[in-house]
């Protein structure tokens, strides 16, 4: 059995909490071995069946960048227009992606098809691959944040125009594109739309639910 000792646990620990979604990238490259090893890290992330649907497409082209961020500049306006006044206004005022800044970006994909059609443990719950794609995210995001580097989900996109641009099969879905590399102004101290205002974070305790939902029954030595 593999344990951990005390520094290694709360090392853990902070990695989580430290975590933050970064927008801002200064020019300082990341290199290949760190790449590896947070790539390494997506790779070993739980996945229902052992199936291991992901791919990872690592992307420094400069041309490529730019065709993915006209892409986002289109789907944020056009989410914009969704707000009424003053809302509309903060919203124009918060940066939601950093594709060009980034040093590196990465899409991650999930491919329903891998070992079908008997995904072990997938019969009942269909999205079970797409989720187990989001672990390896999370893989991504938390070894990124042991090496000091930081990440930024863009989820304004059209994926059918990012398949394009990226060449991805049109069976392989993308699940998220991530813009990863040494933050400008370093590791905030909250979220970053907490900071400015956006929204705060929810009580956790009043997210807990026993035995059934919304239960107040609290457990044995509560």
């Amino acid at each position: 059995m593999v344990s951990f000792t005390a520094d290694e646990r709360a090392a853990v620990y902070k990695s989580i909490y430290a975590r933050r979604d970064i927008r801002r990238f200064s020019d300082d490259p990341v290199s290949e071995e760190t790449m590896a090893r947070i790539l390494d890290a997506a790779h070993h992330a739980p996945s229902v069946g052992f199936s291991q649907p992901w791919d990872f497409i690592v992307i420094e082209d400069g041309e490529t960048k730019t065709e993915v961020a006209a892409i986002a500049e289109r789907a944020i306006a056009a989410a914009r227009e969704g707000y009424q006044e003053p809302r509309r206004s903060d919203f124009g005022a918060l940066k939601l992606e950093g594709i060009t800044d980034a040093p590196v970006n990465i899409c991650v994909t999930c491919d329903p098809t891998r070992d079908a059609p008997h995904v072990l443990g997938r019969n009942t719950m269909q999205k079970m691959d797409a989720y187990s794609t989001c672990l390896a995210v999370q893989n991504i995001w938390l070894a990124a944040r042991s090496e000091g580097i930081g990440v930024g989900w863009v989820s304004f996109l059209y994926p059918h125009e990012l398949r394009d641009v990226l060449g991805i099969p049109y069976h392989v879905d993308p699940v998220a594109y991530l813009c990863v590399g040494y933050p400008r102004n370093g590791f905030p101290a909250e979220p970053v739309l907490q900071e400015q205002g956006w929204r705060d974070r929810l009580d956790g305790e009043q997210l807990i639910h026993y035995d059934e939902w919304n239960s107040e029954k609290a457990p044995q030595g509560r």
